[in-house]
């Protein structure tokens, strides 16, 4: 299991924009880059520039995404009919730790990869522990009866900064999700601009 060991908050200010939309961020009191160069005029990109950008904050994005296991997720968008950047958009947000983050029942998306990962969510009735495992139209994601009294959930769902996509329809009385189709890019409520189409230029370079 891959595990985040840099401070996920430098991921907003070495890309200049808070990714996750918190109102936590450090980007929101020093607008600039970590470290003792961060502030230094940053020089115009090239090409590759902006399309490693992109790949680095859509990956950046669903937490703990390896770049081996990204890249396995362009392979697949590539390989399916249509667009790949939509595709590799539909793939993302079909994880279970994408879907668990969207259906609202944790505040991030490092906290529903915890909360997937620890045994708190059940698949089809069946316990599934593996974040990146890939959710089909119509499953149904719920809480495990004996976490549905966690602190993190109930908080979460009284979350105001974010709302629930249409593409998840949620019942926080019983904890339960169904993942009601795949999203295209317009659907996904980013805080900030996702560009998949330089991601698949980056990887098809």
């Amino acid at each position: 299991m891959s595990k985040r060991h840099s401070v996920k908050y430098k991921i907003d200010r070495r890309l200049g924009e808070n990714i996750w939309g918190r109102p936590k961020s450090p980007l929101n009191a020093r607008a600039y880059g970590p470290g003792q160069h961060g502030q230094r005029r940053k020089g115009k990109l090239s090409d590759y520039g902006l399309q490693l950008r992109a790949k680095q904050k859509l990956k950046g994005y669903y937490g703990s995404v390896t770049e081996k296991a990204f890249k396995r997720l362009y392979t697949e968008a590539a390989r399916v009919k249509g667009d790949t950047g939509e595709n590799l958009i539909g793939l993302l947000e079909s994880r279970l730790d994408a879907v668990v983050y969207r259906a609202k029942f944790v505040p991030t998306v490092f906290a529903a990869r915890q909360f997937v990962s620890h045994g708190h969510i059940l698949v089809n009735g069946k316990r599934v522990n593996i974040p990146s495992y890939q959710v089909k139209v119509g499953d149904k994601i719920e809480v495990r009866e004996r976490s549905k009294q966690l602190t993190v959930l109930l908080e979460a769902t009284q979350l105001a900064e974010r709302d629930v996509p249409d593409y998840v329809e949620v019942d926080h009385n019983k904890m339960t999700a169904v993942f009601a189709r795949v999203p295209g890019l317009s659907d996904v409520p980013y805080p900030v601009q996702m560009e998949p189409n330089l991601v698949v230029e980056f990887y098809s370079r």
